[in-house]
């Protein structure tokens, strides 16, 4: 089991995103954090894809989301959160 710590910026962007969104928007994003959380509270360095500087991208739609792995093995820190619309198909 990981501890997960957002950084400020994470919050900061997701909470901006949240009042911008309608309800039903701001429903996906709610239930979309707690899904990220789940997820890398217990498997982190196994979710999403791996990026250079330790660095993973999860995304949990409508959320992509950037976090690491701590060197103490036992936290996961949310560095950078952003609501995306999923591209449509042709």
């Amino acid at each position: 089991m990981y501890r997960v710590r957002w950084e400020r910026r994470a919050l900061d962007s997701l909470m901006s995103a949240w009042m911008a969104a309608d309800s039903a928007l701001r429903q996906q994003i709610t239930d979309a954090t707690a899904m990220v959380d789940q997820r890398l509270r217990r498997n982190a360095p196994n979710e999403g894809e791996s990026r250079d500087r330790n660095r993973r991208f999860l995304f949990v739609a409508p959320l992509a989301v950037t976090f690491r792995v701590e060197t103490d093995g036992q936290t996961v820190s949310v560095l950078h959160a952003r609501v995306y619309r999923p591209r449509q198909q042709p």
